[in-house]
């Protein structure tokens, strides 16, 4: 071994345990997101409901990690979501075709990785990215309703067109707000070290 392999083998040691490093907290965080998802505070109509911080752990390593490893974690979290949900709702409920689940589950949970853009700023921005990663989220699920859903529910008539903004913006409004407020109570903690 000359002195060169020498000088490069401990980088590349020292990468391999950070990756397996950010692994272990990609399963233990999505996991923990599907946890929360599981206990819903409250059921809403068209297989809707509010969790108590669900979209946390995943935007918290998201934020400390950057937005590829969040969306990452976002996407296991919503294939965790959607077995969660077909338990609860059953799965003729939340999935009319494979299109459909892609979308709604893997892509648009992945998309809370996005709360990551503002990675290693301050506490503000990390609010701010969690709110558009949320806002990204709603879009895709607000979509899926004109385009999947408008198939299987009757909505309201007082609704109107609106009806997939109002049924989506109301959980997802409501998950924002503890969403910001338990990220905010996190960062006020100090757990995101913005210096890694």
């Amino acid at each position: 071994m000359n002195q060169n392999e020498k000088e490069h083998k401990p980088d590349q040691n020292g990468q391999q345990a950070n990756r397996t490093k950010i692994l272990a907290e990609v399963a233990i965080f999505s996991s923990l997101s599907a946890v929360l998802y599981a206990i819903k505070l409250f059921i809403l109509p068209y297989g809707l409901s509010i969790t108590i911080g669900s979209f946390v752990p995943v935007m918290w390593l998201s934020l400390r990690r950057g937005v590829k490893t969040g969306l990452f974690a976002g996407t296991i979290f919503g294939i965790l979501a959607f077995f969660v949900d077909s338990i609860i709702f059953g799965t003729q409920n939340v999935a009319v075709n494979p299109v459909q689940f892609v979308l709604e589950y893997p892509i648009a949970f992945a998309l809370l990785g996005l709360a990551g853009v503002f990675h290693k700023k301050t506490a503000g921005f990390a609010l701010a990215g969690a709110c558009f990663a949320i806002f990204v989220k709603f879009l895709i699920h607000a979509f899926a309703g004109y385009i999947f859903w408008v198939y299987v529910y009757q909505f309201p008539e007082e609704w109107g067109v609106w009806w997939p903004v109002v049924s989506n913006g109301s959980f997802h409004l409501v998950e924002s707000v503890v969403s910001v407020i338990l990220l905010s109570m996190l960062v006020k903690r100090r757990t995101l070290d913005y210096r890694l």
